[in-house]
């Protein structure tokens, strides 16, 4: 990379209204200083309570849905292990949350066949089924309730825009994008 891709980056962040941004190892630690610093950014864009409290449920869930389901994977002989991507942006006075991170292609079918049923679905019956799902399904063998994109979908109140791109024969990297308005 030469020196003035550095400002080039930096250029594109400001264009794209990013206001925080983080690539690499995801641990449960990180979670807290992420939600430290976006509170000092919120403050200084004047958000008010109510949005603030949306933003972290949505960024609280999203970081569970990383950290629970992020796998290792090897790509050109280099092993991520709990590596992500997550993107804070703020336009327009809606702040938009996105995720990436790989997944095996076996789990894709899945994944796409949930996430669908949440975009399904509208507000009311989004919290019947986070209801139903808290009291009645059991947990899964990584400890989640299957709960995260219902409560990314309800506390967003928008649509969840994902795409899925196929890396190799086993692996594929999972793009998804909240807009919370």
């Amino acid at each position: 990379m030469a020196v003035t891709d550095v400002y080039d980056f930096y250029q594109r962040l400001e264009d794209e209204d990013v206001i925080l941004s983080f690539k690499g190892d995801f641990t449960s630690e990180l979670l807290t200083s992420f939600l430290h610093i976006l509170e000092a950014r919120m403050k200084e864009i004047g958000t008010d309570t109510r949005k603030k409290k949306r933003v972290f449920n949505v960024l609280i869930e999203s970081f569970q849905n990383l950290y629970h389901h992020i796998d290792v994977f090897k790509e050109k002989n280099l092993s991520f292990k709990r590596s992500a991507l997550i993107i804070v942006k703020f336009a327009a006075g809606n702040f938009v949350v996105r995720t990436g991170n790989y997944v095996g292609n076996d789990g894709i079918k899945d994944l796409k066949r949930k996430l669908a049923m949440v975009n399904a679905l509208d507000s009311d019956e989004l919290r019947g089924l986070y209801r139903t799902k808290l009291t009645k399904d059991p947990r899964s063998t990584k400890g989640t309730a299957g709960l995260g994109f219902i409560d990314i979908a309800r506390k967003s109140k928008s649509k969840l825009e994902y795409e899925f791109i196929e890396m190799d024969d086993e692996t594929s990297f999972f793009c998804l994008k909240v807009v919370i308005e």
